[in-house]
């Protein structure tokens, strides 16, 4: 999976390693927590979703199985907001 931001979205890193992201047409801000930040810098830089839950399930192991689906839903979610694209 080969994604990017639309032109439209500004990504700014913050404290603690979260990251905002500023729809530009909507003037809309979302916030991403340090983990969903790390996936979108993991897939921006050519990562896989699978490279994503790779990650994740070793930062937190705990979380089991699910880190896939929370990936796919995280990514699903920017689609839908139209700031990610393939």
């Amino acid at each position: 999976m080969s994604v990017s931001l639309h032109a439209h979205v500004t990504a700014v890193d913050t404290d603690g390693g979260a990251m905002v992201l500023l729809d530009e047409r909507t003037g809309k801000y979302r916030q991403l927590n340090p983990t969903g930040a790390l996936v979108l810098r993991l897939l921006l830089r050519g990562g896989t979703a699978e490279d994503a839950a790779a990650a994740l399930a070793e930062r937190h192991p705990q979380a089991g199985g699910r880190v896939g689906e929370d990936v796919a839903r995280l990514v699903e979610a920017l689609r839908r907001a139209e700031l990610l694209r393939d």
